[in-house]
């Protein structure tokens, strides 16, 4: 039942029933795909024997059978295995229950219900699944936002020094650019000499950038979820995303520098 109501799938052997609840017979446990491969990679972990917590002492547990991983650490943690014992004795205990309707709709009906079973049971810390997910991506999508919006600011603030540069190295060789097109030069020659310049000043700091971001990606790994640290696509996607706003800051520059009168900017030097 448990496994049913958390949504997990039987992988292989059997769940844990009535002939598994025997206090004298309490040597059957169910573990989780994590912790077969863990400590029986590439064989089956249905019917290896162990001792619980390195006891010597201790009888021996059967494993009778392997579930799908659950995440109890958190989405951001690794997984290390989880083992599943009967139940028997204890006084803390869990009641998880699955509805089709909002869970905390049928919060009040299921305390009515602990009530009349027991009415001396403890009953508190009522949560639903999707809210401990929540609050368990707290602190890393509240990370994440911060992270985002300040690549959001170098971002924008490269478009602007890019933008600036340009446009002050434009101004600063208008006279050699009006030479070159009394001469004969065209305006796309113009153009390419713009944006060659600015792209060869941004193509070597992207390339740093690379390096430099390569070499801090165990600072993010705790950030992501699903993506490497290393990502090449993640890494050559952003490397695109600045070549692209670079060539747009360097647009605006390059066609000033088209709209160039050579007989204008000479009269006037």
């Amino acid at each position: 039942m448990y496994a049913a109501t958390l949504g997990l799938k039987l992988v292989d052997g059997r769940l844990l029933d009535e002939r598994d609840i025997d206090p004298e017979n309490l040597r059957a446990v169910v573990v989780d795909r994590a912790w077969a491969r863990r400590f029986f990679p590439n064989q089956s972990a249905v019917g290896k024997r162990l001792k619980s917590g390195g006891c010597t002492e201790c009888p021996f547990t059967t494993v009778v059978g392997v579930l799908s991983e659950v995440k109890f650490d958190g989405v951001d943690q690794p997984d290390p295995g989880t083992v599943y014992f009967p139940m028997s004795g204890g006084t803390f205990r869990y009641l998880i229950v699955r509805s089709s309707v909002d869970p905390l709709s049928v919060a009040p009906a299921v305390r009515q219900a602990v009530r009349e079973l027991e009415p001396a049971a403890p009953y508190s810390n009522v949560a639903t699944v999707a809210g401990l997910v929540d609050q368990s991506l707290m602190r890393p999508q509240s990370l994440s936002l911060l992270v985002t919006s300040f690549a959001a600011v170098a971002l924008l603030l490269s478009i602007i020094g890019i933008y600036g540069v340009m446009g002050y190295y434009v101004q600063q060789h208008m006279k050699e650019i009006s030479i070159r097109m009394a001469l004969g030069g065209n305006r796309s020659d113009v153009a390419r000499l713009v944006v060659g310049q600015g792209m060869a000043v941004v193509a070597g700091g992207v390339i740093a950038g690379t390096v430099v971001a390569f070499a801090a990606t165990r600072l993010m790994s705790s950030l992501l979820f699903g993506v490497g640290a290393a990502d090449p696509l993640t890494f050559s996607g952003v490397a695109l995303m600045m070549f692209t706003v670079a060539l747009l800051a360097c647009a605006v520059p390059a066609w000033r520098a088209m709209r160039v009168q050579p007989a204008v900017v000479l009269r006037n030097e």
